[in-house]
């Protein structure tokens, strides 16, 4: 949830005003859930410095901040530009139309018609070292599958699940619409569900 006083028309001029203490509440505010935008892009070792990267950026460009659209936002966009130069220095191009076509939906099976889960969840007992074991082994699975996910697709779980960043907000940071988003957010949580699935039924990746 964006904080309050990113609407607060005070605060907004004391940052355009170049007060230190009210960018260092945005900072604050922010900096987690941009962290999570940057990893969908680049990755878990190179999204701090993305993000340090944006700030910078972005403390030089409020004074001329219009207003046009949540800071959360605003912000969001900076770090995904700083990102998409980030990749274009290693010779990467960032696509968030995602027209691959996925397998079996992991989910189509898992809800009855009420919503409610008609395959719930498997319950790990980490109560052993054996489940312990089994967890970070799972764990590593999953990091795995992130890194091998789509970047459209990491992009969206990141931001949504990770971040918590509002789904509207999400789809005008990216400029694309609340259809494609929902569709590429399915996708990678179906492919999360199935590498979950098949890791209980076979103990591997």
């Amino acid at each position: 949830m964006v904080a309050a006083f990113d609407e607060d028309a005070s605060f907004v001029a004391a940052l355009r005003e170049g007060d230190q203490h009210a960018f260092s509440q945005l900072v604050r505010h922010h900096h987690r859930a941009l962290l999570a935008v940057a990893r969908g892009l680049v990755g878990e070792s190179e999204a701090e410095e993305v993000v340090q990267l944006a700030w910078i950026k972005a403390h030089r460009a409020l004074p001329t901040f219009e207003g046009r659209s949540a800071l959360r936002t605003w912000l969001s966009r900076i770090v995904i530009n700083e990102a998409r130069m980030q990749l274009r220095s290693r010779r990467r191009e960032v696509f968030l139309e995602d027209l691959a076509v996925e397998g079996d939906d992991a989910l189509a099976d898992r809800f009855a018609a009420s919503g409610h889960w008609a395959q719930p969840p498997h319950r790990w007992q980490e109560d052993s070292p054996e489940a312990l074991l089994t967890a970070e082994q799972l764990r590593d699975c999953l990091e795995r599958l992130m890194r091998e996910m789509p970047d459209n697709q990491r992009l969206l779980l990141e931001m949504r699940d990770a971040g918590g960043i509002d789904f509207d907000e999400i789809c005008n940071t990216l400029s694309i619409s609340a259809s494609n988003a929902r569709v590429l957010l399915h996708r990678a949580r179906s492919r999360l569900f199935r590498l979950v699935d098949h890791y209980e039924e076979t103990g591997e990746c």
